[in-house]
């Protein structure tokens, strides 16, 4: 349930799981787990899962733990840790991650991530359905939408007949049709997924293979060189789901690894950091597994949809 560790360097820890003959997955009960049960059923019924998407209450990148340290104490949790929920970090990292163990992509770095206070029923027609398919489809998320907290897919059928069946049944008359799921249980469903790999050898998620979303370091605030960055969820920074082609080809700073790292220069506020802005700490585990992967990868290898 670190979607932080998998967003950053899951697709090299799957090898060495592969390697090793063990299981690597994620977990029924956060988001990421029960959108990608969801995937599977909609894509079992015949439907074409365009969409997976997450349904959030809040979303203001410059919030912190000063602001959040009221709604932590209230529910026994760390500031630093629902501020991540707040600023959009754990979001760009859970649909990373989803996107990964899918093959799917983003439409923008930082996600759509449309307002809208209706049902997610209702926002069928929000999406250009072409672009949704040039893309193998995305991941993203809402804000303020029913039924919340859930998750949701969007998908379609190229079958007259079926569309006829999906409309009876009251799905609409498409092209997009929506699928959703009211609630996550966080630990109350992590036994189911323990069960699914002892006795199935079936893994909730894990990546399919290359990285296809990457999270990457925003400025917070304006940045100052000579500066040390914090951690996920304090006050310099915030993570933005990107393409990862395009974070490879700007050589952008994943968000995993950017508490410690010393700024080399200047950064204002909303700007991407690169490689070129920070000095990286000394003897990191993280930048090494990171640096494999890279390589590993350098060459995307094709990706297969999970059945």
């Amino acid at each position: 349930m670190n979607a932080e560790l998998d967003g950053t360097i899951g697709a090299i820890l799957k090898v060495y799981a592969d390697r090793a003959g063990v299981i690597l997955s994620a977990c029924d009960g956060d988001q990421p787990g029960v959108q990608m049960n969801l995937y599977r059923f909609v894509k079992s019924i015949g439907v074409t899962p365009l969409l997976c998407g997450n349904i959030k209450g809040l979303q203001d990148p410059y919030r912190n733990p000063t602001t959040q340290e009221g709604f932590a104490k209230k529910w026994g949790q760390k500031a630093h840790m629902v501020t991540s929920f707040a600023d959009g970090t754990k979001i760009s990292f859970e649909q990373a991650i989803v996107a990964n163990a899918i093959g799917m992509k983003v439409a923008k770095r930082g996600m759509l991530g449309y307002d809208f206070k209706g049902h997610v029923d209702e926002m069928t027609g929000m999406y250009d359905v072409d672009q949704l398919k040039k893309l193998g489809g995305i991941v993203d998320y809402v804000v303020g939408a029913k039924p919340g907290p859930g998750v949701f897919v969007f998908g379609t059928h190229d079958d007259p007949k079926q569309q006829h069946y999906l409309n009876l049944y009251k799905l609409g008359e498409g092209p997009l049709y929506s699928f959703y799921t009211p609630y996550h249980l966080c630990h109350f469903e992590v036994p189911l997924s323990v069960a699914r790999v002892v006795l199935f050898g079936d893994a909730v998620m894990a990546p399919l293979g290359a990285p296809q979303v990457e999270v990457v370091t925003t400025a917070k605030i304006d940045l100052k060189a000579g500066e040390t960055l914090d951690g996920i969820g304090f006050y310099m920074t915030y993570g933005q789901c990107d393409n990862a082609d395009v974070t490879q080809a700007q050589n952008l700073l994943p968000m995993g690894l950017a508490e410690g790292c010393r700024l080399k220069r200047d950064v204002a506020k909303d700007q991407v950091l690169t490689y070129d802005d920070v000095e990286l700490p000394e003897g990191r585990l993280c930048d090494k597994l990171r640096a494999e992967q890279n390589a590993y990868f350098e060459v995307a290898k094709p990706m297969v949809a999970v059945g």
